[in-house]
């Protein structure tokens, strides 16, 4: 058994990622049809694919399909969401979930109501050193946690068009678009987020979303963490470095966080506990690789959340999950424009 799935806005990162590499690859899916606002772009993808090109959005959720992958810009998924659940579809949506909170509620509940599961696209958490450090923080490797930092930059210039670079069709800049994948991957490596300060601005591009933002992270556990995104910093000058911090270790990786799954990740462990070293010595022989075999994360999200449509139980990726992330995004854009700290 496979589900069958449609895909609506076919042309962004769907096309470059989550169908060929997600969709088409996953055992436990099938794609049916695509549509995207960009009639000739769609039709000549769904005839390179050997598939349905749907003429409108309307078409492609009354095909006979179990769900349907939405990865339009972050304004349309509210609506599309609705309609998706009304007809019965499951939905595997890309973050950010809605434009608001409230919207964000509404998509939950309308999901919940209409019988379907929701799930939205963080696939980082996939990621096969991310899952080999949560298993060590689990283990309790680290010891208790102190500090965490996840960094996801890139250079995005000014593009006439560009949604993310619109405030009314994307929500926000580099923080909204980046900073999701970023704070989710810190809820579960370090439990829940408790309250919020953060800083964005326009440093270099004049835009009206943000091109930088650091946001500082209080957990439930008492552990700190710094969020890092920028659409200022030229791609090769930014390492997307992930550093996560205990009593008795850290894990450090580059290139982790991203789309790639070509990254470098280390531990650096204790096993004693011991005095205080007045000439605090640090040594890089005690470095312990952590190179588990790779997972392609798209694929990974669309198997997991398929077969949950198939076992008929909850994903891990789940609807609250997406709810949560939009609601500390909120805060940290409270937080950057009232200048207070915000509790969840």
């Amino acid at each position: 058994m496979k589900i069958r799935w449609s895909v609506l806005g076919s042309c962004g990162i769907a096309k470059r990622r989550t169908i060929p590499e997600g969709i088409l690859a996953a055992d436990n899916a099938e794609l049916v049809s695509i549509y995207d606002v960009n009639t000739q772009a769609n039709n000549e993808f769904a005839k390179e694919l050997g598939i349905s090109a749907a003429a409108s959005e309307q078409q492609l959720i009354s095909d006979n399909i179990d769900a349907v992958y939405i990865a339009t810009p972050a304004n349309l998924h509210y609506q599309q969401v609705l309609d998706c659940a009304k007809a019965g579809k499951h939905i595997f949506c890309e973050k950010p979930l809605g434009m608001t909170n409230k919207e964000a509620k509404q998509m939950v509940a309308a999901c919940k109501e209409g019988g379907v599961k929701l799930g939205t696209a963080f696939m980082m958490r996939f990621h096969s050193q991310h899952q080999s450090a949560l298993k060590m923080i689990q283990q309790g490797k680290l010891g208790k946690l102190t500090y965490g930092r996840t960094q996801l930059s890139c250079w995005y210039p000014p593009i006439e068009g560009a949604w993310r670079q619109d405030p009314k069709l994307g929500g926000g800049g580099s923080l909204m678009d980046l900073g999701g994948h970023c704070i989710d991957l810190l809820e579960m490596f370090f439990g829940k987020v408790k309250k919020v300060s953060c800083f964005i601005n326009n440093t270099v591009h004049d835009y009206k979303t943000e091109d930088s933002a650091v946001a500082m992270l209080f957990f439930e556990n008492g552990a700190i963490a710094t969020v890092d995104t920028f659409f200022c910093i030229p791609d090769n000058s930014s390492k997307n470095v992930l550093e996560l911090y205990g009593s008795k270790g850290s894990i450090l990786a580059k290139g982790t966080i991203g789309q790639s799954q070509a990254a470098k990740m280390t531990a650096i462990l204790t096993e004693d506990e011991k005095g205080y070293d007045a000439q605090q010595a640090r040594s890089e022989n005690r470095e312990i690789v952590i190179s588990p075999e790779p997972v392609n994360m798209y694929r990974a999200e669309i198997q997991e959340f398929s077969q949950a449509i198939m076992d008929g139980r909850e994903t891990c990726l789940n609807g609250e999950v997406a709810l949560r992330s939009q609601e500390i995004l909120a805060a940290c854009y409270e937080s950057a424009s009232s200048g207070k700290i915000i509790e969840l």
